[in-house]
């Protein structure tokens, strides 16, 4: 071990990976329903390349009405938690979560809502809502784009 002479060089290589998430379904559309009356979707959100434990939230859209307020007619829970959990073979557990609308007030909107992880890391996919009026009911259709 002391001799100077026996010098080696190790060569190190790999891959970095960003944590992702997919969606499942890959889109989300809401049932029609009369002003004032809740919609709802359920989506299951799978974590791909997660080395450690995370947590999601989710940054919901808040929008202005022709009178100037500003209204969030989303909701979103997550009935199992929304916690990502690496098990000890690498793989990590799918989430549940349930996208709500509801409003009085007829609006369009055309807007993402963010899934992020708790490190702020936003190169995760997002789920983008296209609301559009239909006849005083609501139309949503949600597409998966990468940032």
């Amino acid at each position: 071990l002391n001799d100077s002479s026996s010098r080696s060089m190790l060569t190190l290589s790999g891959t970095l990976r960003s944590p992702e998430i997919d969606f499942h379904p890959p889109f989300l559309m809401l049932m029609p329903v009369p002003l004032g009356v809740e919609t709802e979707g359920v989506i299951t959100i799978i974590p791909r390349d997660f080395i450690r434990q995370s947590r999601i939230r989710v940054r919901l859209p808040e929008l202005e009405l022709a009178d100037g307020t500003r209204t969030c007619p989303f909701s979103v829970q997550f009935p199992e938690g929304q916690n990502i959990v690496l098990s000890s073979d690498g793989t990590t557990n799918e989430l549940t979560c349930r996208v709500s609308f509801r409003s009085s007030k007829p609006m369009s909107f055309l807007g993402e809502m963010l899934f992020i992880d708790q490190e702020d890391n936003r190169l995760l996919e997002q789920q983008t809502i296209v609301f559009s009026l239909y006849t005083h009911t609501w139309h949503c259709t949600a597409l998966i784009k990468k940032l």
